[in-house]
Protein backbone atom coordinates (compact mmCIF):
# COMPACT_ATOMS: atom_id res chain seq x y z
CA UNK A 1 0.00 0.00 0.00
CA UNK A 2 1.15 3.37 -0.77
CA UNK A 3 2.42 5.86 1.91
CA UNK A 4 4.64 8.43 2.55
CA UNK A 5 7.34 6.97 4.06
CA UNK A 6 7.87 4.79 0.77
CA UNK A 7 7.96 7.24 -1.64
CA UNK A 8 11.00 9.32 0.41
CA UNK A 9 12.26 6.13 0.79
CA UNK A 10 12.11 5.40 -2.81
CA UNK A 11 13.23 9.19 -3.54
CA UNK A 12 16.10 9.44 -1.31
CA UNK A 13 17.85 6.32 -2.88
CA UNK A 14 16.57 7.07 -6.56
CA UNK A 15 18.50 10.73 -5.76
CA UNK A 16 21.71 9.20 -3.87
CA UNK A 17 21.95 6.43 -7.29
CA UNK A 18 22.04 9.36 -8.95
CA UNK A 19 24.49 11.33 -7.16
CA UNK A 20 26.88 8.13 -6.57
CA UNK A 21 26.30 7.41 -10.33
CA UNK A 22 28.03 10.89 -11.27
CA UNK A 23 30.81 10.59 -8.88
CA UNK A 24 31.41 7.38 -10.76
CA UNK A 25 31.90 8.56 -13.88
CA UNK A 26 35.41 10.58 -13.87
CA UNK A 27 36.88 7.37 -11.98
CA UNK A 28 36.52 5.01 -15.16
CA UNK A 29 38.52 5.50 -18.57
CA UNK A 30 37.15 7.82 -21.09
CA UNK A 31 36.19 5.38 -23.37
CA UNK A 32 33.40 4.38 -21.54
CA UNK A 33 29.45 5.32 -22.91
CA UNK A 34 27.65 5.49 -19.59
CA UNK A 35 24.31 5.35 -22.05
CA UNK A 36 21.44 5.21 -19.44
CA UNK A 37 23.70 4.34 -16.33
CA UNK A 38 22.47 7.01 -14.00
CA UNK A 39 18.57 6.45 -15.13
CA UNK A 40 19.23 2.49 -14.08
CA UNK A 41 21.04 3.15 -10.96
CA UNK A 42 17.99 5.61 -9.89
CA UNK A 43 15.84 3.38 -11.23
CA UNK A 44 16.89 0.74 -8.72
CA UNK A 45 17.15 3.42 -5.85
CA UNK A 46 13.40 3.78 -6.07
CA UNK A 47 12.63 -0.06 -6.15
CA UNK A 48 14.84 -0.67 -3.53
CA UNK A 49 13.19 2.40 -1.12
CA UNK A 50 10.13 1.46 -1.88
CA UNK A 51 10.21 -2.58 -1.58
CA UNK A 52 13.06 -2.46 1.11
CA UNK A 53 13.30 0.59 3.07
CA UNK A 54 9.97 1.85 2.75
CA UNK A 55 8.13 -1.01 4.63
CA UNK A 56 11.01 -0.94 7.39
CA UNK A 57 9.70 2.07 9.46
CA UNK A 58 8.11 2.55 12.75
CA UNK A 59 10.74 1.01 14.80
CA UNK A 60 13.05 4.05 16.28
CA UNK A 61 15.52 6.17 15.14
CA UNK A 62 18.24 3.60 15.56
CA UNK A 63 16.33 1.17 13.51
CA UNK A 64 15.97 4.02 10.95
CA UNK A 65 19.57 4.55 10.77
CA UNK A 66 20.40 0.72 10.15
CA UNK A 67 17.51 -0.10 7.92
CA UNK A 68 19.37 3.13 5.39
CA UNK A 69 22.76 1.48 6.32
CA UNK A 70 21.05 -1.74 4.50
CA UNK A 71 19.45 -0.33 2.10
CA UNK A 72 22.39 1.30 0.82
CA UNK A 73 24.14 -2.38 0.89
CA UNK A 74 20.84 -3.78 -1.35
CA UNK A 75 20.92 -0.33 -3.75
CA UNK A 76 25.21 -0.91 -4.37
CA UNK A 77 24.43 -5.07 -4.49
CA UNK A 78 21.74 -4.88 -7.11
CA UNK A 79 23.13 -1.66 -8.80
CA UNK A 80 26.76 -4.05 -9.73
CA UNK A 81 24.43 -6.65 -10.37
CA UNK A 82 22.48 -5.10 -12.66
CA UNK A 83 25.24 -3.06 -14.41
CA UNK A 84 27.52 -6.49 -14.73
CA UNK A 85 24.96 -8.55 -16.30
CA UNK A 86 24.29 -5.35 -18.80
CA UNK A 87 27.91 -5.79 -19.94
CA UNK A 88 27.87 -9.69 -19.72
CA UNK A 89 24.87 -9.37 -22.57
CA UNK A 90 26.65 -6.99 -24.26
CA UNK A 91 29.51 -9.17 -24.60
CA UNK A 92 27.59 -12.37 -25.54
CA UNK A 93 25.71 -10.48 -28.29
CA UNK A 94 29.42 -11.07 -30.08
CA UNK A 95 29.85 -14.12 -28.76
CA UNK A 96 32.41 -13.54 -25.87
CA UNK A 97 31.12 -16.61 -24.44
CA UNK A 98 31.24 -20.31 -25.23
CA UNK A 99 28.61 -21.09 -22.59
CA UNK A 100 25.29 -20.00 -20.46
CA UNK A 101 27.71 -21.09 -17.24
CA UNK A 102 31.08 -18.98 -18.64
CA UNK A 103 28.53 -15.63 -19.39
CA UNK A 104 27.05 -15.96 -15.56
CA UNK A 105 30.28 -16.40 -14.08
CA UNK A 106 31.11 -13.04 -16.35
CA UNK A 107 28.74 -11.55 -14.12
CA UNK A 108 30.09 -11.74 -11.01
CA UNK A 109 33.99 -11.21 -12.75
CA UNK A 110 32.56 -7.93 -14.47
CA UNK A 111 30.94 -6.51 -11.46
CA UNK A 112 33.87 -7.24 -9.48
CA UNK A 113 36.41 -5.56 -11.33
CA UNK A 114 33.83 -2.69 -11.87
CA UNK A 115 32.27 -2.32 -8.12
CA UNK A 116 36.11 -1.73 -7.30
CA UNK A 117 35.37 1.72 -8.20
CA UNK A 118 33.21 2.34 -5.50
CA UNK A 119 35.82 1.90 -3.03
CA UNK A 120 37.02 5.29 -3.14
CA UNK A 121 36.62 7.03 -0.24
CA UNK A 122 33.98 9.85 -1.28
CA UNK A 123 31.88 7.07 -2.74
CA UNK A 124 31.85 5.30 0.17
CA UNK A 125 31.37 8.60 2.66
CA UNK A 126 28.49 9.65 0.05
CA UNK A 127 26.77 6.15 0.78
CA UNK A 128 27.02 5.86 4.05
CA UNK A 129 25.82 9.47 4.60
CA UNK A 130 23.09 9.44 2.09
CA UNK A 131 22.19 5.42 3.64
CA UNK A 132 21.97 7.39 7.28
CA UNK A 133 19.61 10.28 5.64
CA UNK A 134 17.60 7.86 3.39
CA UNK A 135 16.52 5.95 6.49
CA UNK A 136 15.78 9.07 9.04
CA UNK A 137 13.95 10.68 6.81
CA UNK A 138 11.67 7.84 6.10
CA UNK A 139 11.34 7.79 9.52
CA UNK A 140 10.30 11.26 9.92
CA UNK A 141 8.00 10.51 6.57
CA UNK A 142 6.76 7.66 8.65
CA UNK A 143 5.91 9.39 11.93
CA UNK A 144 4.51 12.58 10.06
CA UNK A 145 2.06 11.39 7.80
CA UNK A 146 0.89 8.22 8.98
Amino acid sequence: MPNAAKLIAALGLAALGWLVSDMIKPLVPFSVDFGWFNYVNAAIGVLVGWLFLGPRVGQGITSAINNGLTGIVVLVFWGVFVQGAYEMWRQALRNRYDGPFEAIGAIIRIGLKDGAVLLAPHIIATLLIGGVLAGLATEFAWRRWR
